[in-house]
């Protein structure tokens, strides 16, 4: 349920960013496209729990995004917000407000965000991201990046 909620969040970010689409007007958008349809068998059907913590993570995106993107282009080497694809950037963007701000442990979240990445992404998209994702964790372990303590 949470890789799902996940996926719908990243959907919301990408619409965002690539069309300039408010994040809330993005939100209905993708809200309106889970509804359940009897001809698709991959209907990504959230419960009420999946669609509250899908809205969590835009909404707490929404809040931190300017700390999430400094932290992200420092984070990222060689590469501009403008040269990356897009789905990476949305997939970087909600798994650095996660793994800052969020209690969910770092290994399951990289793992779902790669998998995301490689879902919508291009050929190297999940490299790209665990790479990424990978030096993010080395700078919140090292002590760098303050984050939230993690549950376990």
């Amino acid at each position: 349920m949470r890789r799902k909620a996940r996926e719908l969040a990243f959907k919301v970010l990408f619409e965002h960013a690539v069309g300039g689409v408010p994040l809330e007007e993005a939100w209905q958008h993708a809200t309106q496209e889970i509804e359940p349809d009897e001809s698709d068998q991959e209907a990504d059907v959230l419960d009420a729990e999946g669609l509250s913590f899908a809205h969590h993570l835009v909404q707490g995106y929404q809040a931190q995004q300017a700390t999430i993107d400094q932290i992200l282009s420092t984070t990222i080497e060689g590469w501009s917000f403008g040269q990356m694809a897009k789905t990476d950037l949305a997939v970087l963007r909600l798994a650095a407000y996660e793994m800052l701000f969020e209690p969910t442990p770092h290994a399951p979240l990289i793992e779902v965000a790669v998998k995301i990445a490689k879902r919508y992404g291009g050929e190297d998209s999940g490299r790209f991201v665990n790479g990424v994702l990978a030096r993010l964790l080395r700078r919140i372990e090292s002590g760098e990046l303050q984050a939230v303590a993690k549950s376990d």
